[in-house]
């Protein structure tokens, strides 16, 4: 992916360790993207469950379970691994969340462009 393709996200520091946090879609976009912080890894995915489409967050930034270990779609709870976006439980179970493909140059997180 070249630099002309990518556009900045964040600073890795701007995710809490173990934790995650939301990020607008372009203008106009009913959803954006998520990015989660976990074990000095980083994992992004579209903001959208893909049982019907709805963000995943109930409030900005909560998107994670109560013990931190899954993504939750606060619409009708489905929980979903974190390093492969797999749901694991709910009514999209066995499908999965979108990643976002993403580079990481000296600390700053850069996202494709989507479209």
């Amino acid at each position: 992916m070249t630099l002309s393709r990518m556009r900045t996200l964040c600073q890795i520091t701007d995710i809490p360790e173990n934790g995650a946090k939301g990020f607008p879609g372009p203008d106009g976009a009913f959803t954006g993207l998520v990015a989660v912080r976990r074990d000095d890894h980083v994992y992004i995915y579209e903001n959208a469950c893909p049982h019907i489409g709805t963000p995943l967050d109930w409030t900005p930034d909560r998107f994670l379970s109560v013990d931190g270990k899954h993504l939750i779609c606060a619409t009708h709870g489905a929980e979903f691994t974190i390093t492969d976006g797999l749901c694991i439980s709910g009514p999209c179970r066995g499908d999965r969340l979108t990643p976002v493909n993403f580079e990481i140059r000296d600390g700053v997180i850069l996202v494709s462009h989507s479209g």
